[in-house]
This record gives structure tokens, C-alpha cells and sequence, in this order.
């Protein structure tokens, strides 16, 4: 698997743990939107793209199934995200 795009929005909400939201399309054939940038008590993470279920659980549309695969969206995303952060301070 090759991440081969990487697209993020940062957002700036007052009071909110939300810091953007990216894109990621992989070997150049399936791209999966919607991944949220959120700010923890130990730094960023990702949140896979979910929808609501009946009894009010989030469940993932998407997702990477083992750690590898997590640490390649992560490892890409959050650089992109770097970036995007240093050009809008520029």
C-alpha cells in the first residue's frame, strides 16, 4: 500500500479538540475522505470516517486494519498537516 496524495484543511474552532480534516488516496486508485485531525491529551490523532448507528454508537466506514497500515495514514497525514500549519503562518 502507498498513500500517493495526502489533502488536509486545517480548522481553527475555539473550545474544540477538531484541528482539521484530511483526504488520503491510496495507489492512486481509492481515496478515503472525511479523516478528522483531533487534538488528545497525548498530542494528534486520527479519526476514521464513521457514521451513527441506531443505538447512538459511531462505528468506522474506513479504516486501517492492523498497525502498520494506522502508523502509514498517521505518519502521512500528520506531516501534511505540519505543512499546512508552517504555509499559513508564512
Amino acid at each position: 500500500m502507498e498513500i500517493t496524495n495526502v489533502r488536509v484543511r486545517v480548522v481553527e474552532k475555539e473550545n474544540s479538540k477538531m484541528r482539521g480534516f484530511a483526504s488520503v488516496t491510496i495507489d492512486n486508485q481509492f481515496v478515503v475522505h472525511d479523516i478528522r485531525i483531533l487534538e488528545g491529551d497525548n498530542g494528534l490523532f486520527l479519526a476514521m470516517p464513521s457514521k451513527q448507528t441506531a443505538p447512538g454508537e459511531y462505528r468506522d466506514i474506513a479504516h486501517p486494519i492492523n498497525q502498520e497500515a494506522r502508523q502509514i495514514f498517521t505518519d502521512a497525514i500528520l506531516a501534511e498537516y505540519e505543512k499546512e500549519l508552517k504555509n499559513a503562518t508564512e
